[in-house]
Parts: C-alpha cells; sequence; structure tokens
C-alpha cells in the first residue's frame, strides 16, 4: 500500500520516527509542507508551532526515511510483471509445463517470453537445447532468461527468426552453445533483436506499472541501470513530465551512450536524472559467466566471462567524470572486481576533485584481500539473491564462501551500503531483502553469519545509502530540508508503504 498527498497547508505526522540523523535519531512528530521536512520533534512542540495543522495519526507504526532501490531495471521489472513466471521451477519438465501453459493463450507466431529460472535448480548436467521446447511451443518462438538474465534459453524458432545456426560464430562478449538452445550474454541479444519491438505506448505502460509496482511495495525511489533499451528511461522522464511518476529517479546511460550525455543531462528533472554511466565487467554466477581468479569454478567449467575490459572503463570513466557522471560497472566474479578496482584505482583522484562516488554494482564474491580497497567507494549489493545462491556458491565457490555478500566487511572498509533487488532478476520484496541482509540464511544454513548486517544498518543500506550514492543530500534521513518521502512500518523490515507529500 502507498499513500501520496501534495497541498501547500502545514501536516503534521504522528509516527515513532527513526530518522537516521545523528543528531535527533528518533522524535514522535514530523511537521511537513510542500514536499519539505519544516520540523522534527515531539507532538507537543510541533502541534505548538503549527496549532492549524492537519494531522495523519500513524501512532501504531514506524516512520523513517523512504526506501530506494538501488540497482532495478525498472521498465523491464514492468514488462516482466505480465511474462512467463520461472522463478522457482526445479526441473526442465516444470518449464516445460508452464510454456505449454502459456502457448494455449497464445497466438501461433507469437512470442512466448520469461524467466526467473536457476541453472542449478533443473538438475541438468549440462546447458539445455531447444529441444524440450520444440516440443510443447508448435509455432511460437520462445525465449526465457535465467534469473541473473545472462543466460537466455531459446527454441528452434525463435533461433531460426533470429538467423542462428550451428555455424554461426559467437559474437564478440558472447558464446552460442552448441548442440543449439542456450545463449550467453551478447549472444542473448542476437536473440532478443528478433523480436517485434515494443510499441512507444507499451514501453510507456511498463514504466508505469513498473513505477506503480515499485512505489506500493513502499519505495520513493530507485536507480535504474541500463541493460534496457534508451526508450525505457525516456518513458520514465514522460511519466515525470506528465506528473506520473511516483518515484524519484536516478538513471544510468549505457557507455555506449556516453557521446549523448550532454544532451541527456540537459534534460534532468526534480523526479528524474541521469547520473551514472554503465559498464559490464563479467557475467554472472548462475550461468558460470562471472569473471574469476584461478581455480574459477569448482566443477570445472572454467573462469567465466570478461566483458569491458579495465582499458575501457579508465578511459571512458574519465570522460564519464569529466561530465559530472558515475562510473558505475558491473562486477561480480572476484577477478572482475580485482580488474575494476584496479582501473578505478586511477580514477579515485578525479573522482574525488569532482566529488563523485564510483560505483561497483553486486561486489559479489571477493578477494578478502580486495575488501579493504572498496573504502569510499559505493557497493551496490543485492541481499536478496543471497538465499537463492548459497547453494551454488557452497558447491561453485567453496574458495569463496566467506567474502561472499561481504555485506559487514564491506561496511567496516568504508564503503557505501546501497542495497537494491536486480528487479527482474527478484522480486524488490524489501522484507526479503532485510531478512537476507541480516540472517543470511539460504539453503538451510547461514551463509558467511559473521557478515550479517543489523536492523539498523540494513536500513541504512535501502535508505541513506542510495542517497549518498546519488547525492542526494535531502533523502535517506528526516531531518529540516529534506524530501518529505517516506516509508511507514508496521514493524521494521516488515510491512511497509510509501507516504510521499
Amino acid at each position: 500500500m502507498s499513500q501520496t498527498a501534495h497541498g501547500s497547508a502545514p501536516l503534521l505526522i504522528l509516527a515513532r520516527t527513526v530518522t537516521q540523523n545523528p543528531g535527533q535519531p528518533e522524535a514522535g512528530a514530523v511537521l511537513v509542507q510542500r514536499g519539505r521536512v519544516l520540523a522534527v520533534g515531539s507532538r507537543e512542540d510541533l502541534q505548538a508551532r503549527a496549532p492549524g495543522a492537519a494531522v495523519l495519526d500513524h501512532r501504531d507504526l514506524i516512520l523513517t526515511p523512504g526506501l530506494c532501490d538501488a540497482h532495478i531495471h525498472l521498465v523491464s521489472y514492468g514488462f516482466s510483471l505480465t511474462q512467463l513466471k520461472l522463478h522457482g521451477v526445479r526441473s526442465v519438465a516444470e518449464v516445460t509445463a508452464k510454456v505449454a501453459q502459456r502457448a494455449v493463450s497464445t497466438p501461433p507466431g507469437e512470442w512466448i517470453c520469461g524467466g526467473g529460472f536457476l541453472m542449478s535448480e533443473l538438475g541438468l548436467p549440462d546447458y539445455p537445447t531447444s529441444q524440450a521446447l520444440d516440443a510443447v511451443s508448435g509455432n511460437r518462438p520462445v525465449l526465457l532468461y535465467s534469473r541473473d538474465l545472462h543466460l537466455a534459453w531459446a527454441n528452434s524458432r525463435a533461433l531460426e527468426l533470429a538467423g542462428i545456426t550451428e555455424q554461426t560464430p559467437d559474437p564478440a562478449g558472447g558464446r552460442i552453445i552448441r548442440p543449439l538452445g542456450t545463449l550467453l550474454e551478447a549472444a542473448a541479444g542476437l536473440a532478443a533483436r528478433a523480436m517485434p519491438a515494443p510499441t512507444g505506448a507499451q514501453i510507456l505502460a511498463a514504466a508505469k506499472a513498473g513505477a506503480d509496482n515499485l512505489a506500493r511495495r513502499g519505495y520513493v525511489s530507485a536507480h535504474t541501470m541500463a541493460y534496457e533499451d534508451p526508450s525505457a528511461a525516456l518513458a520514465l522522464q514522460q511519466l515525470a513530465a506528465q506528473g506520473e511518476l511516483p518515484l524519484r529517479i536516478w538513471a544510468c546511460l549505457p557507455h555506449s551512450q556516453l557521446d549523448r550525455a550532454p544532451e541527456l543531462i540537459a534534460s534532468n528533472s526534480a523526479l528524474f536524472q541521469y547520473g551514472g554511466v554503465k559498464f559490464f565487467a563479467d557475467g554472472a554466477l548462475g550461468s558460470r559467466t562471472a569473471w574469476l581468479h584461478a581455480p574459477g569454478f569448482a566443477d570445472g567449467s572454467g573462469t567465466g566471462i570478461a566483458l569491458d575490459s579495465p582499458e575501457l572503463i579508465r578511459a571512458l570513466g574519465r570522460r564519464a567524470l569529466d561530465l559530472g557522471l558515475v562510473p558505475v560497472t558491473h562486477a561480480i566474479g572476484d577477478r572482475a572486481n580485482t580488474e575494476v578496482l584496479d582501473a578505478y584505482d586511477d580514477l579515485r583522484e578525479l573522482a574525488a576533485r569532482r566529488g563523485l562516488k564510483l560505483r561497483i554494482e553486486h561486489a559479489q564474491h571477493l578477494r578478502p584481500a580486495d575488501i579493504p580497497r572498496f573504502a569510499g567507494l559505493v557497493a551496490s549489493a543485492q541481499p536478496v539473491h543471497l538465499p537463492g545462491d548459497a547453494a551454488m556458491i557452497r558447491t561453485l565457490l567453496p574458495h569463496l564462501e566467506a567474502s561472499s555478500y561481504a555485506f559487514r566487511s564491506l561496511q567496516a572498509a568504508g564503503a557505501v551500503l546501497a542495497f537494491g533487488s536486480d528487479a527482474p532478476v527478484a522480486a524488490p520484496d524489501v522484507r526479503a531483502g532485510f531478512a537476507a541482509a541480516i540472517t543470511r540464511v539460504g539453503d538451510g544454513a547461514a551463509l558467511g553469519a559473521d557478515e550479517a548486517l543489523s536492523l539498523d544498518a540494513t536500513l541504512h543500506a535501502f535508505t541513506r545509502g542510495p542517497a549518498l550514492a546519488a547525492l542526494w543530500d535531502d533523502e535517506g534521513l528526516i531531518q529540516p530540508g529534506s524530501r518529505a518521502a517516506f516509508t511507514l512500518w508496521d514493524s521494521l523490515g516488515g510491512q511497509a508503504q510509501a507516504l510521499v507529500l
């Protein structure tokens, strides 16, 4: 549930208030007007200051700074809400049953799209082929993404439309698995490009659906990443211009669009801004494409795939910083993180002069020696992935188990923790995110229990941490001058609702 209100008259909110302002950590009431916090204090003091103020009585709830999802693909998430959902499937048979069911309501020739499966849960000795999908899809092209979005599983019709055959060479930064059916990294894009492009109206509807869904979950802002068509960000800007965007958005553009950055930055507004430039150092754990130091994956499947080179990140990172944009780099494997940290060492001085914080997205599997190097950087992580990854980490990366999802160590090293969901990779379920950060339970046992965070630290990573990453001085805390964008809770980490005034 979310609440949104506007008006020029002062409004008094009564609630147990957690401010995240060290000078006044708790209060009993907040006075707001015209979208800003006027004062924080006791009910009696604020009522005396504004005796005619309307009152919102939430004394049975907890009021905190508003939640931010610091890593989401917002328009893709909106599209995913109507696509085939495969989260939790445990066999190929379960996948094909769901595809067959969707095929009944899908006209011949139309695409069936979806995702959410984990390779490790399908019970396969190797990557899946087209054969199982062909048996249940008829003349409908099928393209299904793994939960991490770094692997696509296609049927023969989809491969045919994409022009992919046994003789098609692997694209740069990707791999076509043979026998055909699985496409890794950039190879998945070959099939995706064969799909009919969504119309402008469809993109706008997906943007609205994703933003509204996030707001209903208690979020007031989001950092949307660049793993989407450029039209996705334009749709969010259009919603902002129309007064229909319920979130504040900090967006990244792909490094391939850096030449357009001055034009794009000029379009920034109060609710939508371009703030980062996105790079990809590697793939993901579940697809076996995370870039690893030797010995690599314990099942012998190699050391992953390196994507954007450190040299590219250095060169374009400098250009981004000169434009006032933050280099934002996806790095999951321990080698990817090492290489990005090496590149960032050459960018730190320039970033400091510009007043910007370099970001690493995911920072998922680390060598212990690299953790202190995160001092002063943003570690944008997604605890909600930990429960699903725990079994894979124990099986595929046993030598990195103690330094995977190293939240407490990163915090102690001086990194700014900014938590998100990576939706549509995982649902932006704040309760699941809090539980994962605090308990670290996955596959029946805690993974690296010493890396568990406190409730307060987790709240900070979902609120003030993202605001610091985006240089939003007026968000993530409740004090005079702050944005009047809050989250109301029945208990911290429990049921949440947004309150934007």
